[in-house]
């Protein structure tokens, strides 16, 4: 049996739908060392394995030494709406996200897990789409030695804060994922607690490998469910 190496791990979008539910699951994983948690404002949330500094995100390189980890996890995401604008959207959706993935690799990180979205490409036509896709192609040319990219399509959970258009998706995704099949089933709604504990597993599947494979996969529906022990 191999032998284990308790990870640090840094999980961005600790807050949100998705991300909250990676660092309580990693915190309860004995592959796990610590959990950096970078927030904007304390959420009292403590545990003896969960660090959960506050930051600047407008100034990540000020906070470098956080990203001396093994693993980051990316779940940071907002919508036009919320941001207020495209070019806000694209602040956090893509300029959070590379300058957090340039200070990882800069610093050591071996390995990087991204939540992008189905559809993703730098070629789409569709605004959010084009951004997501934009943002992969960028942290590819980081060089990271294992990339997993996520490829969800709705987030189906209860979230803090209420968005319209997709509490109206998640009360008709039961019915329309029965419809998607065979190459529709990547654009079925699935669990965000589904698609944290994919990202739990993969993670501590790390602990395990010293030096691991030069891995950019990407991962959609039926492999994160399968990642997340489901099939």
């Amino acid at each position: 049996m191999a032998e284990t190496q308790p990870l640090r791990v840094l999980v961005l979008g600790a807050t949100g739908l998705t991300g909250g539910k990676v660092v309580n699951g990693l915190l309860e994983r004995s592959e796990v060392a610590e959990v950096v948690a970078p927030v904007r404002r304390p959420t009292g949330v403590d545990h003896p394995k969960l660090t959960q500094p506050v930051v600047d995100f407008d100034d990540l390189a000020a906070h470098s030494e956080l990203f001396d980890v093994d693993v980051i996890v990316c779940c940071l995401g907002t919508t036009i709406k919320k941001a207020g604008s495209q070019e806000q959207f694209r602040k956090v959706d893509f300029g959070y996200s590379l300058k957090a993935a340039g200070l990882g690799r800069s610093a050591g990180a071996r390995a990087f897990i991204l939540m992008s979205a189905v559809g993703a490409s730098a070629n789409s036509k569709i605004f959010y789409n084009r951004v997501k896709g934009e943002l992969e192609d960028a942290v590819r040319e980081l060089g990271y030695p294992y990339l997993s990219i996520y490829h969800p399509g709705l987030l189906l959970g209860q979230r803090q804060e209420h968005r319209t258009a997709e509490a109206l998706g998640i009360k008709v995704m039961p019915l329309v994922n029965r419809a998607l099949l065979g190459p529709l089933v990547q654009y079925r709604g699935i669990e965000a607690a589904t698609v944290a504990r994919a990202m739990v597993n993969e993670v501590c599947g790390l602990a395990t490998t010293a030096d691991p494979v030069v891995g950019r996969q990407v991962w959609t529906y039926p492999e994160i469910c399968r990642l997340a022990g489901e099939i």
